[in-house]
């Protein structure tokens, strides 16, 4: 079992950048793909970036290509989502999710959550 936590989150300006973290708990970090997902206030929770368990593969939304990257650190039991040029439809709660063996882009396959951390950006 792994637990998660994000940070990072904040009120940042169209065109901004943050910098968000997940820190995962236990000893077996590198055995789950990550992925980050965000949920908007009245929609549904909505893929963003996943990468596998080694950090050499990823895949993005099309909304988020070019603008965000997500990179694991295994040493640190930690993934993090760099965003930049942020727009105000980014705004949402960020969650990062873990997958024992391999990437996905939907929610419904990933086993364990963090409890989000909020993405404002202003216009």
């Amino acid at each position: 079992q792994v637990q998660l936590v994000e940070s990072g989150g904040g009120l940042v300006q169209a065109g901004g950048s943050l910098s968000l973290s997940c820190a995962a708990s236990g000893r077996t970090f590198s055995s789950y793909a990550m992925g980050w997902f965000r949920q908007a206030p009245g929609k549904e929770r909505e893929f963003v970036a996943t990468i596998n368990r080694s950090g050499g593969s990823t895949y993005y939304a099309d909304s988020v290509k070019g603008r965000f990257t997500i990179s694991r650190d295994n040493t640190k039991n930690t993934v993090y989502l760099q965003m930049n040029s942020l727009k105000p439809e980014d705004t949402a709660v960020y969650y990062c999710a873990a997958r024992r063996t391999i990437t996905g882009v939907t929610a419904d396959v990933y086993n364990y959550w963090g409890q989000g951390t909020q993405v404002t950006v202003s216009s």
